[in-house]
């Protein structure tokens, strides 16, 4: 098992930041590897993820589940994916909201397991597999909530410029 916790200063609002947490396509472009992401924050998403681990390539089809929500401050996401011949991976990442000056601070302890072959790999692999993950998610959750689609370089002049996921999900 392993465990580490950090936290990201996010420049847009509490609300925001909640609303993306539970946006199956906020989900889907922050996890590293993923190709599909389907279901609702009220139940379950279904995920399925390919990723290399060491010397194991495996593509992962699983579950994610909200839960322990305290709505807009706190919520626990947890995963567990089967990757057939190469074992399982689980995990989870609590995820608190603080308001500070500017937008919200995201503070999260992830933790993760794996079985199978994947198992076999030692743990300072998995570890290190395992925190890039997380800084991976959270970078490129960041991205996704702070990007408002105004400095997207692929507008052609005279475009009307992409909405950012916030503006597309409440328009």
């Amino acid at each position: 098992m392993m465990q580490l916790s950090d936290q990201r200063d996010i420049m847009a609002d509490p609300a925001t930041v909640w609303a993306a947490l539970l946006n199956p396509d906020v989900l889907k472009a922050s996890v590293p590897g993923c190709e599909s992401m389907t279901g609702t924050a009220d139940t379950q998403f279904e995920a399925v993820v390919v990723q290399k681990v060491g010397p194991v390539k495996a593509t992962f089809t699983g579950v994610v589940k909200l839960s322990d929500r305290i709505e807009g401050k706190s919520l626990t996401i947890n995963g567990e994916g089967k990757g057939g011949p190469a074992g399982f991976a689980k995990g989870g990442a609590h995820v608190t909201l603080e308001p500070i000056e500017g937008g919200t601070r995201l503070v999260y302890t992830v933790e993760a397991n794996v079985g199978g072959k994947l198992a076999q790999l030692g743990s300072r692999i998995i570890d290190g597999f395992a925190k890039k993950m997380a800084d991976e998610f959270f970078t490129r959750f960041q991205d996704t909530v702070e990007d408002d689609g105004e400095d997207d370089p692929e507008i052609a002049e005279g475009e009307a410029p992409k909405k950012g996921w916030f503006k597309r999900l409440i328009s």
